[in-house]
């Protein structure tokens, strides 16, 4: 497949600390690439640079085939973003949002309306786009940002976190809108937190970690690259961690990750659904009692743990500032 987003041996420093260490990328035509990694690891280093916003001190990218140390404006027109947070005018209504940037890429005032129009109702906010944006729910700011993204119908899509802190229900809407727009032929480079939106979302995977890769392939092949099960366990009480974990480590279970907040502990296993047996006996024992017990194959969130030795919940996004990222591969 040809690759529509290229980037080869990208190395940033500032100062003596170096944000990216020879990165490389490449993202098919029509696919999404999830790129994650803890806070600090150079996603957002990475993402302005793609984006044109940044210079590498060494490397080189291409967006659809235009050089960007050599074109960026003409790479910029084929790049939409969508940044942690909306970057709307909360003063104006979703309408005059999507007209005004709609003008500033360029479009004619009548193909501007028109296409204002047609994204208000794609993006289901036909009974809200002439209402003042200060008056929009979180999920309808994430779908107007979104709608803003690809007013000019970029061939690139970039995605910084795009569903931070929407309800389940809006982030399965906005879900539904990359599927469709990468069936329709976008190519997305998509920054996320959220294990299970990569898993969703991502034909392919990079993680990185001080600036360069450490494990790149679809999900399944990073899940399967990890190995073995997940014995897992939520006890009743906070005094009953500290027993389970013994327990765990008696079944001859190690590597525990713990997680107090919500009494769950978990540590890979082998022997299938036989170490059940040896652990429950351990827990009884030790007058353990449990919400829940079960045994699962990895997640992408295990992949986190283990690659990265940080959990999800640690790790940030890229910490960019939204709106003014947006503003600047507009103008």
């Amino acid at each position: 497949m040809t690759a529509t987003i290229t980037a080869s041996g990208l190395v940033k420093r500032y100062g003596d600390v170096v944000a990216l260490n020879g990165l490389d990328l490449e993202v098919p035509t029509g696919t999404v690439l999830g790129l994650l990694g803890p806070n600090g690891a150079g996603k957002t280093t990475a993402v302005r640079i793609l984006t044109t916003l940044l210079e590498p001190d060494e490397g080189e990218v291409s967006i659809a085939g235009v050089n960007i140390r050599t074109d960026p404006g003409r790479a910029r027109e084929r790049i939409g973003l969508s940044g942690q947070n909306a970057a709307v005018d909360e003063y104006l209504s979703g309408y005059e949002n999507l007209y005004i940037v709609s003008r500033l890429y360029g479009i004619s005032p009548a193909d501007s309306r028109a296409r204002a129009r047609e994204l208000i109702d794609e993006f289901s906010l036909t009974d809200a786009g002439g209402r003042p944006v200060k008056t929009y729910s979180g999920g309808m700011r994430r779908r107007l940002d979104l709608a803003a993204a690809i007013v000019a119908r970029p061939m690139v899509l970039f995605l910084d976190e795009p569903t931070t802190g929407l309800d389940p229900h809006s982030r399965n809407m906005l879900w539904d809108t990359v599927r469709k727009l990468v069936e329709d032929g976008s190519t997305v480079l998509l920054t996320t937190q959220y294990m299970e939106e990569a898993d969703q979302l991502a034909d392919d995977v990079v993680v990185v970690a001080e600036g360069k890769e450490i494990a790149h392939g679809t999900p399944d092949e990073l899940k399967r690259a990890v190995g073995g099960d997940r014995v897992e366990l939520v006890v009743v009480r906070d005094e009953d961690i500290q027993h389970a974990e013994l327990a765990l480590q008696r079944a001859g279970l190690r590597d525990v990750r713990i997680d107090r907040d919500a009494r769950r502990l978990t540590a890979p296993g082998t022997g299938g659904p036989e170490v059940l047996s040896d652990l429950l006996r351990s827990l009884t024992e030790a007058e353990v009692r449990l919400h829940d017990v079960s045994l699962r194959r990895p997640t992408l969130d295990d992949v986190f743990l283990t690659l990265t030795g940080h959990d999800t919940a640690e790790s940030g996004g890229p910490g960019d500032d939204a709106a003014r990222t947006k503003q600047e591969v507009q103008s």
